[in-house]
Formats: structure tokens, sequence, C-alpha cells
């Protein structure tokens, strides 16, 4: 278990931490803080729960992340990412049902951590990662087009096509000083890191409208207007769910599980490679998943890391995880003595945001680079996973994009991996002379599995029966699989009964190990030797 979960905050306690690397934490922490206010607001809001859920998570899992977590620099909270998973959970399920389906996603995670899975994210193809992160980010910007022109739509469409088409309709309803707004904040985003480098744009942008619309009574919707008053305080609560209706939720925790292990991984990746560090994978896969768990009973909603916050905090110097608990406790001191005034925001600030966020998230350079640039698999998982997250769902895309992703990849091993050709080693033919021509040698090169163990074997059945003996020379296999001893002992079977033996040739120890498991008698009746020279004397006294 300690090799498992090694938190490294007590890692770098136990090791001891400067007070001049504390004070350069305290105030990254104090300013991914101030960054994180906003987003917080913005998720919680775009995720169809009221603000403070957005908070609450901030809160409570970003504590928990840097606390427990594997990464130094690591910021937990609400992300972008989690939007339409959480939107649909809540159409489907209700706010329990998201709750419910948060724990039961935390406690897949702790699973994975336990399981030493957190390596396996290496295995993910980049394809599928860019499609559903640009999916993602359409989505998002698509759910803002309403609060970004302040139109009045009493029902909302929930596909990506039906949402443009009441957009469209409802362009007569358009409020001018909604995307007045929306268009300042995105100004103020996009200019202010340029003049001050501390204070985030995003935050800067969120005080100063607010004030505006407050001081001038603009007519625009508020947070208020939807959602009263903000509570500033923070409780502890249990999820009501029905045990017998587990089942209904075990996809969408799935879901959840999935998506965050991926995301906190990749933002710990990014954050290693800034600060030339290394991440405990499993560590961090536990550690989000007990966010996840403990989040819900605060009324929070899913969490995992964050980039750009992880970004801002090493920008910021954070250097251990001490940054990030800082973040969260001033997330805390902000919603206790200040988020009475979080009603006051309008929605076309948090719009304004969001779209930020969207287009930062959108990886529109990868995508591009992606369809010039890699080859026809690439491409087309890609789009597959793009088109399924828009215009479907992001589950379906992940599930679709993993077995695609998994089917071609096995096509390919299947096309070039493994080669069949026919063989004369030289330096045998030197020393000892050419083969007879009774002796037929060809060499495998490759994995041997399933997706190519068919295909090759009907070539050996053919060719072999053009000789007496068959060398089958094996030295560049790594593994073989089942299937590819199924096919194999067939073709064996086969060409003794036409009269030709075989003898495979360098066959190493995994591979002779996996042989000799079978209980196929024709494995085990086959000749098996370690080298080539072996194999012809062996294939002289077959043909003598």
């Amino acid at each position: 278990m300690e090799s498992v979960f090694k938190p490294k905050l007590f890692t770098l306690l136990k090791e001891g931490i400067s007070k001049e690397q504390i004070g350069r934490d305290v105030m990254a922490g104090i300013v991914v803080g101030i960054v994180a206010l906003p987003l917080a607001i913005a998720f919680g809001v775009a995720s169809g729960v009221s603000p403070e859920k957005g908070l609450i998570t901030a809160i409570v899992a970003g504590f928990i992340v840097s606390l427990l977590g594997g990464s130094r620099v690591q910021i937990g909270g609400p992300t972008g990412a989690f939007i339409i998973i959480i939107y649909g959970i809540i159409k489907n399920n209700g706010f329990e049902g998201l709750l419910v389906s948060t724990v039961l996603a935390g406690i897949f995670l702790v699973a994975f951590g336990l399981l030493r899975l957190g390596s396996l994210l290496k295995y993910i193809p980049q394809p599928l990662i860019i499609g559903f992160t640009s999916a993602i980010a359409l989505t998002i910007f698509t759910t803002q087009i309403k609060d970004a022109l302040g139109l009045t739509i009493t029902e909302m469409p929930d596909s990506f096509i039906d949402k443009w088409g009441a957009y469209f309709s409802a362009l007569d309803t358009l409020n001018p000083w909604a995307l007045a707004i929306m268009a300042a904040t995105l100004l103020i985003g996009i200019f202010t890191p340029k003049v001050v480098k501390r204070i985030p744009g995003s935050f800067i942008a969120i005080v100063l409208m607010t004030a505006v619309v407050a001081i001038f009574d603009l007519p625009v919707v508020t947070i208020e207007t939807l959602y009263g008053d903000i509570p500033n305080t923070i409780s502890l609560s249990m999820p009501r769910f029905d045990l017998s209706s587990i089942g209904d939720y075990i996809q969408p925790a799935i879901t959840i599980a999935l998506l965050g292990a991926i995301e906190s991984l990749l933002s710990a990746v990014v954050a290693d490679g800034m600060i030339s560090g290394h991440h405990r994978s499993n560590t961090e896969l536990i550690a989000q998943g007990i966010a996840n768990i403990a989040t819900p009973f605060f009324g929070g909603i899913p969490a995992t890391g964050a980039i750009a916050r992880t970004a801002t905090n090493i920008k910021n110097g954070g250097r251990t995880p001490l940054a990030g608990i800082v973040h969260a406790v001033v997330l805390l001191l902000i919603v206790l003595f200040f988020g009475r005034f979080a009603k006051l925001i309008p929605m076309s600030v948090l719009a304004g945001i969001l779209i930020l966020v969207a287009y930062n998230m959108s990886e529109w350079r990868l995508f591009r680079s992606v369809l010039t640039r890699s080859g026809m698999f690439d491409r087309i998982i890609l789009l597959v996973t793009f088109f399924l997250t828009v215009l479907v769902d992001l589950p379906v895309a992940i599930e679709v994009g993993i077995v695609l992703a998994a089917l071609m990849f096995m096509k390919r091993m299947a096309d070039l991996g493994t080669n069949l050709e026919e063989s004369r080693d030289i330096d045998y033919i030197n020393n000892y002379g050419d083969l007879p021509s009774e002796i037929g040698v060809y060499e495998i090169s490759g994995p041997f599995f399933f997706g190519s163990a068919k295909h090759y074997c009907n070539i050996m059945r053919e060719l072999g029966l053009k000789y007496r003996v068959m060398i089958l020379r094996m030295r560049n296999v790594p593994f073989i699989d089942n299937t590819a001893i199924t096919n194999l002992a067939s073709m064996i079977s086969d060409l003794e009964k036409g009269s030709t033996k075989v003898v495979l040739s360098g066959v190493r120890k995994d591979v002779r190990d996996s042989l000799q498991k079978s209980d196929n008698p024709a494995i085990h009746s086959v000749i098996i030797t370690d080298d080539f020279t072996r194999a012809v004397e062996q294939a002289k006294e077959l043909i003598a």
C-alpha cells in the first residue's frame, strides 16, 4: 500500500520546505484562489447547478487533491471538461443522481490507483484526446450563446443543432447590453494579462462589469435573477438515493472516472514538464478519487486536476502542495465573507469567461495538425470522436473512440507488425554450405497474435507443402497469444498430414513458456530449438 499511495506533501514535509518557498507558495495560492473564483462560479452555472456548487467543489476538492495528491503543483476543482457530462446526468438522473454518480466515480478512481492503472494514460492515443477536448470546447461555446447575447428562450433544446436553430429563431430578442458586457469581458480577459501579470483578467472583468451593471442598473440577467441569494456557508449533507437503482449510476460514474483520470493525469504531465518534476500517477488517482467521494457530501460536483489553474500556480512560484491548500482556504474565506455579492454577477460576464475558456481548451492548432499531417487512422479517430461528442454524447464518444483506436491498432499490427519472409542465414551458408532443397526456411518478425495469426498460418501452410521440413524462425517474435497458438497448431497438424515436418527455431523463453502451457498435442509434438544451427541439424536428421 505504501508504494501505491505516497502523497507528495508528506514527502516534502519530511524532507523540509524552506521559508522562502513557503512564502512563494502562499502568494501563488492567493493568486490561484482569485483565478479560481470566477471559473468555479462559471463552471457551476454552465453545468446546470447553482453557483455555490462550483465554489464548494473548488474548496473541498482543491484542498484534498493538494493534501493527498501525487503532484507537487496540481490544483484540483471543477473544470470545463465536465460541463456537458454534469448537465446530461442532472437531466437524466437529477441532482441527487449526480451526487451518487460522483461518489461512485470517486470509488472507481481509488480502485484505478490501487490497481496501479495510472500509467495507462500513455495508451490513450492523442487524436482521441484532442477530438473530445475540442468537441467539449465547441459545446461549451454553444451553450453560452444565449447568455452572451441575452436571448430570451423559454426552453433550451438539448441537441447541438437544435440549440443553434433556437438561437437564430430568437435573434430578435437580442439584448445589446448583454452583448456589450460579454464583448468587454472578452477584451479584458484577452488584453489584461499583457499589462497586469498578477491579477487574472477574468477576475478583473467579473468585478468591473458587475460594478457597472449594479451602479447603472443595466437591464441584464444576473445570477440573482436565476438563482436568488448565494449561501455564504458550507454544510455537510448526505446524498439520498435508492440502492435498488444503483445500476442507473454506473455508466455516468465510469464516464466521470475515466474523464477525471485522463484530465488529472494530463494536467500532472504538463506540470512535470514545467517544473522538471515527476508526479506519482497512482497516488494522484487515489487523491482524485477521495476528493470526488468527499465533495458530494458538501453538495459539490465532480472535480479533477485543472490545467489552467495548475499552470497559473507554477508561473506564480508555487512548487509544493501548500499553494493548492492556500488556494482552497482563500476561496473559503471569499465564500464566507463576500459570497453574498456573487449574486450580482451578470450572466453575460460568465458567458464571456466561458467563451475564453472554450477557446483556450479547443486545441484548434493540434486539431488542424492531426487533420493535415497525420495518417488516415489518426484522422478517423479524431473526427469520429469529435462528431460523436458534439452530436451524440461524450460517454458514447469516449467508448467508441477507445474501441476504434484499439481496432485500428490491431489492424496496423496485423498489416505491418508481423512479417513473414523466406530466410537464409548467410553466416550458416558460409560456414556449412547451402541448405538441402527439401528444407524450407521462413521467419516471422513481430508479435504473433490474433490479428495476424490466421493469415500467416494459411500462407505457411501453403508454403510448407513444398518441403519435407519447414524451419520456422521465431527469434524476433516477442510474444504469442492463444489464438496464434491454436492457428499454429492447426497448421503444424495439416503439414504433418502432408508429410511435412515443422521445426521452430530461436524461440524466446516467454514464447516457449506459452507454447508449453498449451494442451494441444500438435504443439507438444513439434521440435523447438534455441538457435538456427540446431534447427538445421534437426531438419537434416528428419530428411535423412
